[in-house]
């Protein structure tokens, strides 16, 4: 199987010094081993989503020296693709309608131990309804008891992980993504589509992407990503979260942060070897 990475940004805004470590890190592993870098635009964040933004992070990347391969895909032109997945799951029980508000969540998380901290983890309001009960603005949540027992015979699961801080054969059991995943919404309130951790699941193996490089942050999405590939199907990738690129406060760089974007360092004059410099590579 041919080693295949891709770099997968949101056109909501610039591309920062964080960015480009994870593109190319991922470019430079895909082409250490002789294989294949994909570039991948999930912009379903039709709100935040502009042209402009995607032109530029192809500016970015080409000034990088980085290439890929062509047509890119971009996740706006298979939504029907991500709802015929979620539509999937929903015939077999496994997703429920949920029309909790913040407030109405954080009430019913408090309840039980008023005072005490609580996880973050739905706490199952909506469990009751049934999907012929979805009304209009509705969430679609994963019922993750009966997504857990639908794969019984194969719990627990488990990825791989070649990332500097957590490498190694990592187990996801069943009581971790009760007490830390939970009922995940699947299906978004604002567009009929599904949403970034499922849309993801189904590209990476629609494109064979065999290795996941990407942040640290993005660790603890994982194994609600294994949960759901096995439930679709699908091939689990290797994954690799590595380090992330933070300022001289040590906070997490955001989109946010002009002043490091790369477009910005392009200006001032710096070249590729510079920002590979900055980031450590």
């Amino acid at each position: 199987m041919t080693l295949t990475t891709r770099f997968a940004p949101s056109p909501t805004g610039p591309l920062h010094l964080g960015h480009a470590y994870s593109a190319l890190l991922a470019h430079d592993m895909a082409r250490a081993g002789q294989g294949r870098f994909l570039l991948r635009i999930e912009d379903t964040d039709t709100a935040r989503a502009r042209e402009c933004w995607e032109q530029q992070i192809y500016d970015d990347l080409h000034w990088l020296g980085l290439s890929w391969e062509t047509p890119v895909l971009r996740q706006s032109d298979h939504l029907r693709r991500y709802n015929d997945a979620l539509m999937d799951l929903a015939a077999r029980g496994l997703v429920y309608p949920c029309s909790c508000r913040r407030s109405d969540i954080r009430a019913a998380l408090s309840a039980p131990q008023e005072g005490a901290p609580l996880p973050p983890v739905y706490p199952g309001t909506c469990r009751h309804r049934d999907m012929t009960d979805r009304r209009p603005g509705d969430a679609l949540r994963l019922n993750m008891d009966k997504a857990i027992t639908a794969l019984s015979d194969r719990m627990p699961l488990a990825f791989t992980e070649t990332g500097p801080e957590r490498a190694g054969l990592r187990i996801v059991t069943a009581n971790d993504l009760r007490c830390t995943t939970g009922d995940a919404v699947l299906g978004r309130k604002e567009i009929e589509t599904a949403s970034y951790v499922l849309a993801a699941v189904i590209d990476d193996a629609g494109q064979g992407i065999t290795h996941v490089i990407r942040g640290g942050d993005l660790f603890d999405t994982t194994p609600l990503q294994v949960l759901l590939q096995a439930l679709l199907g699908l091939p689990t990738p290797v994954y690799h979260h590595h380090r992330l690129i933070r300022d001289e406060n040590g906070k997490r760089l955001a989109k946010r942060d002009d002043a490091r974007a790369i477009a910005t360092y392009r200006a001032d004059g710096a070249s590729p070897r510079d920002i590979r410099r900055m980031v450590g590579l």
